[in-house]
């Protein structure tokens, strides 16, 4: 069962979905409250109608939760675990003064680290675990888990690496421009963000949930992540030659800007989309420029530890190369990028 406000274009006979408004109580009462014989919850939504860590985007990402378990909790009696996943954003904040002591700071953050104390920033992650340990009252066993920066395909994604990257790259291959990398040169040669790859996250959910050995009623959380250490210098060109696109000498660049090269492009994917024959999307279902700009300009280390979930059993790793180039593939079999 996945509820959504709107049917996935692409729809799958092992899942029901539910079209349903989180936000509003009463549609998710009607809605969700059938659903008796749930045995497992595994939230992965948020709303991005807000800024990240304003008190809008705290407050709405709290009802959306909240609203559910008003409708699924009374009634599912067999419910054996609630799965909830935020990110490694837990770690950081991107207010409160200067970034400079994150920025230099050389560690990894393991699960157990403090929360971030700001006098202006909600971390909605926050809110959505204290409400875990609230409503589900030492009752149901429930896990959460922190991943990255997430591999995987969507078309729906706010911040959507895959399509960006690959809306960017099958444009430059398109237009013969250069596959280079804008960004800080510290985010080029150093690790600014761990990548997770869709299959390992999943995994690890569907791991904690059925595993008795590590449910815990007062929550348990794993950094989801690859736990690979290479660097957008390492693997750029391997990525550009996926594409076929045309690989500059001098990859990096710190002036150029994936939002000044390619907002303008929407007409130029109307035509490879045409002349493709490819699934029908606009440029800015699948590509976020802005995100790409902003990821690539990270101005603080968001790096976890996979000791924990490595010691407790879930070894599942990806290399951040290989966990690319399986999903541009995936993309390609979908058909939305040639």
């Amino acid at each position: 069962m996945v509820p959504t406000i709107k049917k996935p274009a692409h729809t799958n006979p092992n899942y029901h979905f539910i079209s349903c408004n989180l936000l509003d109580p009463f549609e998710t009462q009607i809605k969700l409250s059938h659903l008796h014989d749930a045995t497992h919850v595994f939230w992965v939504t948020w709303a991005s109608e807000f800024p990240l860590d304003s008190i809008e985007c705290y407050e709405q990402n709290k009802a959306m939760m909240s609203n559910a378990l008003d409708s699924i909790l009374p009634r599912a009696n067999g419910l054996k675990h609630f799965c909830l996943q935020t990110g490694t954003k837990h770690y950081v904040s991107l207010h409160g003064g200067s970034l400079d002591h994150l920025v230099k700071r050389a560690c990894y953050y393991d699960e157990n680290c403090p929360r971030v104390e700001t006098q202006v920033g909600f971390n909605f992650y926050y809110g959505l675990e204290d409400l875990l340990k609230e409503r589900l009252a030492g009752a149901v066993p429930w896990s959460v888990h922190r991943p990255g920066l997430i591999i995987g395909s969507s078309r729906t994604t706010v911040y959507n690496f895959m399509g960006s990257l690959c809306v960017y790259g099958t444009i430059c291959k398109y237009l013969n421009l250069p596959f280079v990398f804008g960004g800080r040169k510290e985010c080029w040669e150093e690790q600014f963000v761990d990548v997770s790859d869709a299959r390992l996250v999943a995994k690890q959910q569907i791991w904690a949930a059925t595993n008795d050995l590590v449910q815990s009623n007062n929550g348990q959380a794993f950094n989801s992540i690859n736990g690979d250490g290479s660097t957008w210098k390492d693997i750029w060109g391997a990525i550009g030659d996926k594409f076929g696109a045309i690989m500059p000498l001098e990859m990096f660049s710190d002036d150029f800007t994936f939002s000044g090269s390619m907002c303008d492009k929407g007409g130029v994917w109307k035509e490879i989309v045409k002349k493709e024959c490819l699934v029908e999307t606009e440029m800015e279902d699948l590509a976020n420029w802005y995100f790409l700009d902003a990821l690539f300009r990270c101005p603080v280390k968001m790096l976890g530890t996979r000791e924990k979930a490595d010691r407790l059993g879930f070894t599942k790793r990806y290399l951040a190369l290989d966990s690319i180039s399986h999903w541009i593939d995936v993309l390609r079999k979908e058909n939305l990028i040639p």
